[in-house]
């Protein structure tokens, strides 16, 4: 499994719902502790911010669990106090994304009574297979992943395998089978929300702009899917949406910035952005500020993620619109791992139903707390 599943479509609502974690079983969602440090509380604890998942069409065929994992491993009681689960996170926390996705596997491990030993591989995916040997040494008896990129990650897998050790990829995917290298994987259909972001700049601009293409960071599915996405939908519904730049900032800010300055020197008629993530989005707001233009008049920016501050500047018309990437996995990571380990199992891929932020709706979000 190398890429999330391309939905012909998604539905996009800050809404609440249940989890839907395998074709046969549906387990509503309590509270979660997700948000990051500059949320507000009710974005902690509002039943509309909670995740949405259910199986997508090609979810089929039979459900994963401990009994047929690799062979099988050892069965597991979540619950019992004494199981301990690694968190190997990717990135640094002071990204909001991965601050809430942290709190938020957190969170639902005290609920359970989970011992939780963490890891951050601040962005280094050697650091991460150490880490996760690591943790591995130290006791853990399963793994939640957040992949630093999809293809590195083959010596600690193999490690885990040797251990019979289950592991759960979320918000990144991570090359291998399901059910054989690593359970399944958990998140957002990359491919589907920038389509959305492509259709959101298409509108903005009134179907034809000079685009700047800002793309994350090479070797992970994230990346891809959310390149090759925005590619195929410009080239089936707007033709005249050309892409006349287009350079990777690694998903940060301070690149995405300088990328930006560079390319508007380079491209004078740049008048839309795609940044495939809101730092990014962030950094180009900040370069198109510096050239002397007008974010959401001169030069219209369309982003994916869903962070307070780019939601904000959706609502101030600075951004067109954001696409939310909900990173509040801890409930549907652990009802997963619960599912493993109980009758049910886990299908290959848990998608997600994630917002969709615009001038229509984005202050309304951001009072009701639903923003990270």
């Amino acid at each position: 499994m190398n890429a999330t599943p391309r939905a012909k479509s998604l539905t996009f609502a800050v809404m609440t719902a249940g989890l839907c974690l395998a074709a046969s079983a549906c387990t509503s969602s309590g509270s979660d502790a997700g948000g990051s440090g500059s949320s507000s509380s009710a974005a902690d604890n509002s039943a509309a911010s909670q995740q949405v998942a259910s199986p997508t069409a090609s979810a089929t065929g039979p459900a994963c669990t401990y009994k047929s994992y690799g062979g099988g491993v050892p069965k597991l009681d979540l619950t019992d106090g004494k199981t301990v689960v690694g968190f190997s996170q990717s990135e640094s926390t002071s990204n909001p994304f991965r601050a809430t996705e942290t709190k938020s596997i957190e969170a639902q491990a005290k609920k359970l009574g989970v011992k939780l030993i963490q890891r951050n591989a601040n962005a280094d995916v050697n650091a991460q297979n150490s880490q996760i040997e690591d943790m591995i040494a130290q006791g853990a008896k399963a793994l939640i992943v957040a992949p630093e990129n999809s293809d590195g990650l083959g010596p600690a897998l193999a490690k885990a395998a040797e251990k019979k050790i289950p592991v759960l990829t979320i918000d990144r995917t991570a090359t291998g089978s399901a059910c054989k290298d690593f359970i399944s994987f958990v998140g957002s259909d990359f491919y589907g929300q920038a389509q959305i972001a492509a259709d959101d700049l298409a509108e903005a601009t009134g179907g034809s702009a000079q685009i700047a293409v800002l793309t994350g960071t090479p070797g992970n599915n994230v990346s891809t899917d959310r390149t090759k996405g925005f590619q195929d939908r410009i080239k089936a519904k707007h033709p005249k949406l050309k892409v006349v730049a287009s350079q990777t900032a690694n998903f940060t800010q301070t690149e995405g910035q300088k990328v930006m300055e560079q390319l508007l020197q380079a491209h004078p008629g740049i008048n839309a952005v795609y940044a495939e993530n809101d730092e990014m989005a962030l950094g180009a707001l900040q370069a198109i500020r510096s050239a002397g233009k007008t974010p959401g008049k001169d030069v219209k920016v369309v982003s994916i993620d869903g962070t307070q501050q780019a939601v904000k500047d959706v609502a101030s018309g600075q951004l067109a619109a954001d696409i939310e990437t909900n990173p509040r996995f801890g409930p549907l990571a652990f009802q997963a791992l619960q599912n493993f380990y109980g009758s049910t199992g886990v299908q290959a891929q848990i998608i997600i139903k994630d917002g969709h932020f615009t001038s229509a709706n984005a202050q309304q979000a951001l009072d009701q707390g639903l923003v990270y």
